[in-house]
């Protein structure tokens, strides 16, 4: 299938004259350039126009949803085929199932191991291509890691041929009465363990005992290789990940402005000296790749990229209309509050206005940060005190007459607007906490039981009305909120850990099934002290009651997993699946260590680090600040600390209200009541987030390279030549 910037390059450019109306099918293919340029989509099309229909079809939201839909039918069958969470007729999938159950019928047991496979429909399908460039990055990084990883098998190895000739003729025994590390592949083994600490300091008890000088063996290797080599590891993933990291974001860059050319060659008329977009066919584009955009919002758009009220827009204004379009800008009605409108004189009146001045005052703020401090040490304090217990009702009344100083003052839809989350949070939590101990003061009162889950409600709620903290002190705010903002960035990596996962539980399900069975408590069966395996017998994994620790179905493959990643007792996880299978099956935990600790973890790290710095140290974006100033410039603007405050404003998008007259005081009088804001700063993907560390590197007239090029950029290419990172970061 062509690119699509090579169908476009054969289409016969548009007609130089104004007059000429634009064609259905030029409007469809530019919208369609544009779209992809605003999600990032590079998904090479056909241009006919049959195609282009179908492609709109194809991107649009039903569709994605049918194929979520299937993958996670896909994924869930893993909980309903032996061994399975929820037992069903094992005849659900095709091919696999066939061969599987008829081998099975003749008693022929066999592995199953295209099921691992599943999580490769979810990587390969379009709308995951974070979770591929995941896996790209993965792949760019392993050579380099390699020599790391092998360099630290080298020095393991050496450290295991001394731990062997120190102590391996001295007749040491273990905890269970094994010999201590005569066998070189078990030291390399629990070297290995040493280095995660999980079986620190039980490897070195015996060596310890005998004498104390070699601690000085296991301090020496757990600085090489704990905390050096593992450093070095995080090092080298962070490096190689940001260089192949920036590569990918590059090419959606230029991808980007490739398209966005692309949409503007097909609707550019010549005017005088320059092509320009008209307003018409303008207006018509905007209508299609964004439908439900409200007429006043597409005019203040216009009034950016037509700066000059020209009628038309450059190139360079033009190619802004992505970035414009994934701005979100809510329109606002400023209302007014019910009480000036049903009793405006008590409500003007002098002491009404010095009570909303008081509220409205920082003070305000900071008495209530006290209040809520000192309910904090009262929390901690003995509950059964009667003192105590009065306090709290205490406190809780004063939370209660702030939020009614807050409705007084504040226009209360604007209070309990769709984006007011912590105002919502405060209010409900004292509403629950209030309903909570006015029902367990009357359980108590009538002196039949005490309600113990009502009281466990009480406290938490009480706890949780500490959170209002973070509201008050602005660097929490600002951390908070950066946390929050890269959220949608960390699930990249949680479809990534997934799909990992998905194929170690299957593997593990495959293998380890049925070998460790979980009985009841207060089962008496002889089976159940040995986890039902004798091979478990007096074993530290039986002992420590960890039966329930098996691969016998997802659900359960999967806390397993997430034990070992945690690492702690990996070795006695480890070693009790070994003494059921074979010591071979260690392979198994040490590839998920390697797989998942030390490459998707480091890389995870590497990718919020880099995040992070990003949303917690840019400013607003060029495009965010000619919104902000347009905004402002029509006099329709209101202040961010108003947004944050609650003051003023509903968050919700009002009727269409377009603009009106020619000049400034009609429009003004044409929009009164009417505002507007950017209304959130998240980054609704991954990719918005980060190439606001690399587009500063591209001229606004910069055309960038043929989309050959671009699709063949590597990280050593030097084209932009010499780029300014460090200064856009």
């Amino acid at each position: 299938m062509p690119g699509a910037g090579q169908g476009a390059a054969a289409r016969p450019q548009r007609p130089e004259s104004p007059e000429e109306p634009l064609a259905r099918e030029d409007l469809l293919l530019a919208a369609a350039y544009v779209s992809d340029a605003q999600y990032n989509r590079n998904v090479p099309f056909e241009t006919s126009p049959q195609a282009i229909r179908l492609y709109y079809f194809y991107n649009h939201w039903t569709m994605q949803a049918i194929t979520y839909f299937f993958i996670c039918i896909d994924l869930s069958l893993a909980l309903f085929e032996e061994p399975a969470l929820f037992p069903l007729p094992f005849l659900l999938t095709l091919i696999d199932l066939i061969i599987y159950g008829s081998l099975e019928t003749v008693n022929i047991h066999s592995v199953r191991w295209s099921r691992a496979l599943r999580p490769v429909f979810l990587i390969n399908f379009p709308e995951s291509r974070q979770i591929r460039r995941a896996f790209r990055s993965i792949r760019n990084t392993l050579p380099d890691i390699l020599y790391v990883f092998l360099l630290f098998m080298f020095s393991v190895l050496i450290f295991s041929l001394m731990a062997l000739k120190l102590f391996g003729d001295r007749g040491l025994k273990t905890v269970e009465g094994s010999p201590y590390f005569t066998n070189i592949l078990e030291i390399a083994f629990e070297l290995y363990v040493l280095v995660t600490t999980a079986n620190s300091p039980d490897v070195m008890m015996p060596a310890y005992d005998f004498n104390w000088w070699y601690s000085l063996y296991f301090i020496t290797y757990i600085i090489i290789n704990t905390y050096i080599f593992m450093s070095v590891f995080l090092a080298v993933v962070y490096n190689n990940y940001r260089k192949h990291l920036k590569n990918e974001i590059r090419k959606l860059a230029y991808l980007k402005r490739h398209k966005m050319t692309e949409a503007f060659n097909i609707l550019k008329v010549k005017m005088d000296t320059e092509f320009v977009v008209k307003e018409a066919p303008w207006r018509q584009l905007v209508k299609v790749v964004a439908p439900d955009i409200s007429s006043s919002h597409l005019e203040l758009l216009l009034r950016i990229c037509d700066e000059g009220q020209k009628g038309y827009m450059d190139k360079t204004n033009f190619l802004r209309l992505a970035d414009l379009l994934n701005i979100q800008v809510v329109t606002i009605n400023v209302k007014t509050h019910p009480l000036e409108t049903w009793l405006p004189r008590v409500y003007q009146s002098a002491a009404s206005l010095l009570i909303q001045k008081m509220v409205r005052h920082r003070i305000f703020v900071w008495v209530y940060d006290v209040i809520i401090l000192i309910n904090a040490i009262f929390i901690a304090l003995d509950e059964k005190n009667p003192l105590i217990s009065y306090a709290e009702w205490l406190f809780l009344s004063l939370y209660i007459v702030e939020i009614l100083l807050k409705l007084y003052t504040y226009e209360p839809r604007a209070y309990f607007g769709r984006k007011q989350f912590w105002n919502w949070f405060d209010t409900l939590i004292i509403m629950a906490a209030l309903v909570a101990m006015v029902a367990n003061a009357t359980i108590q009162s009538a002196r039949k039981y005490n309600s113990q889950q009502i009281l466990d409600i009480v406290l938490i709620l009480r706890i949780l009305r500490l959170l209002r903290v973070i509201v008050s002190i602005q660097r929490f705010r600002v951390i908070v909120t950066t946390l929050i903002n890269i959220g949608p960035t960390m699930l990249t990596f949680g479809g990534l850990v997934l799909v990992v996962y998905y194929v170690f539980a299957i593997i593990g399900m495959e293998v380890f099934h049925g070998k460790v069975l979980f009985f009841d408590p207060n089962f008496t069966a002889p089976g159940a002290l040995v986890c039902g395996n004798p091979a478990l017998e007096d074993s530290i994994f039986a002992q420590s009651r960890y039966c329930r620790n098996n691969f016998n179905d997802l659900a359960s493959s999967f806390i397993v997993l997430v034990e070992l990643t945690v690492v702690n007792h990996f070795t006695l996880l480890a070693n009790g699946f070994a003494l059921v299978t074979h010591q071979v099956a260690k392979l198994y935990f040490i590839g998920f260590h390697i797989v998942v600790v030390i490459l998707i973890v480091n890389i995870f790290i590497a990718f919020i680090l880099e995040a992070f710095f990003v949303a917690y140290s840019l400013e607003k974006s060029e495009v965010e600040t000619a919104i902000e100033k347009k905004i402002q410039e029509l006099g329709v603007g209101v202040q961010e600390e108003e947004v944050q405050d609650g003051k003023l404003i509903d968050n919700v998008d009002t009727k269409d209200c377009g603009f009106s007259g020619d000049d400034g005081d009609n429009k003004r009088k044409s929009l009164k009541g009417l505002y507007f804001r950017i209304a959130s700063k998240k980054y609704r993907t991954v990719d918005a987030l980060l190439q606001r560390m690399f587009e500063s590197e591209i001229a606004p007239e910069d055309e960038g390279p043929s989309l050959d090029e671009i699709l063949n950029f590597s990280p050593s290419d030097i084209y932009p030549k010499n780029p300014n990172f460090e200064n856009s970061a």
